[in-house]
């Protein structure tokens, strides 16, 4: 495969059939349609740039270690991914709450409720974040509630998930090297919510999907970026709510050449951390093709609880924060599965 070789599915006039396929063959595509004015993006990845170009010590500032909901600047080689450290530096937006405290034992996730940590020397990335992320979440939601229609089920069947939803924005930077410090910008894994958005700097390399091939194996399909298109995949929670119908495709992200960098816009939108999917009840001509709910990248459960997925996933991802704050967490039963 090429490329150049993943569908486009138009949000203005969407195709609910070609919705569908797509995400049960492939798991990824490029939306068109979308209706978010370029400018805001261009803002927004302007003011990213003049955020990663400020001192070391000013961005670190603001560094996660100084919140325990995750939230912040994570410096070059600070994430991992499959346990292998990650090539890029990134900022963790959320929505803009109150922490949580005393955490009830039996929500655990609700230790990732909380404010969000914002450069004093680019005081534009707040507002421009904060608008963008409101725009993408609309875009997302027309999204669900299109997946709902193509699989029979009423068009807002999964709309009370996402009364009040928990999405994630990062902004990251991925600097060049010549491969010799490691060979992953972002390792290879599946997302953990429901969709995910990808703004990709329309020049950028590196971001593979995992395909099949024709002798049954697997192998790494390059993606271009569309200029003004997303790149869009579901999320795990998708997965789990379809069987296995609705494919989470496996992804990463290889470093950029050397003396070049990448700067990306990842949302990723999901319901509430104590909400779940409901299960939908699929065609039986769809539900014969279901190949039921996969692990997650690390070999373990898929809760259907969004909540739970992303509390493992954050303290796999940033030990940092875990260590500092959360290691009574690590020893829950549901998160060392």
């Amino acid at each position: 495969m090429s490329a150049h070789s993943l569908p486009v599915v138009d949000l203005e006039n969407l195709d609910l059939d070609a919705l569908r396929t797509v995400t049960h063959e492939i798991g990824f595509f490029h939306l068109a349609g979308h209706g978010i004015d370029q400018r805001l993006t261009d803002d927004l990845i302007a003011a990213a740039r003049a955020f990663f170009a400020l001192p070391e010590a000013e961005k670190l500032e603001i560094e996660n270690v100084h919140s325990p909901q995750f939230r912040g600047y994570t410096r070059v080689g600070g994430e991992r991914t499959q346990g292998y450290v990650d090539w890029r530096e990134q900022l963790d937006i959320g929505p803009e709450r109150a922490a949580v405290y005393p955490v009830d034992p039996a929500r655990p996730w609700d230790v990732l409720h909380g404010p969000n940590l914002w450069p004093a020397r680019v005081p534009q990335l707040r507002d421009l974040a904060l608008e963008w992320m409101a725009r993408a979440q609309d875009v997302g939601l027309r999204l669900i509630r299109g997946w709902a229609s193509s699989l029979g089920a009423p068009a807002d069947f999964f709309d009370a998930a996402f009364d009040d939803p928990d999405p994630l924005l990062k902004i990251a930077r991925y600097p060049g090297h010549d491969g010799s410090v490691t060979g992953q910008g972002v390792g290879s894994h599946k997302d953990v919510g429901a969709l995910t958005l990808l703004y990709p700097e329309p020049t950028s390399t590196g971001f593979q999907v995992e395909t099949g091939t024709r002798d049954g194996g697997t192998a790494w399909l390059g993606v271009d970026p569309i200029p003004g298109h997303f790149l869009v995949n579901i999320g795990e929670l998708l997965e789990v709510a379809t069987g296995g119908y609705l494919r989470a495709t496996v992804h990463r992200v290889l470093p950029p050449a050397a003396g070049t960098d990448r700067v990306s816009l990842p949302f990723f939108l999901n319901p509430g951390y104590d909400q779940s999917l409901p299960t939908v009840l699929l065609l039986p001509e769809l539900a014969a093709a279901a190949r039921g709910v996969g692990s997650d990248e690390h070999g373990g459960t898929l809760h259907a609880r969004y909540g739970l997925n992303a509390l493992k996933s954050r303290l796999r991802a940033h030990p940092n924060v875990t260590e500092r704050y959360h290691r009574d967490l690590l020893d829950l039963p549901a998160l060392r599965t």
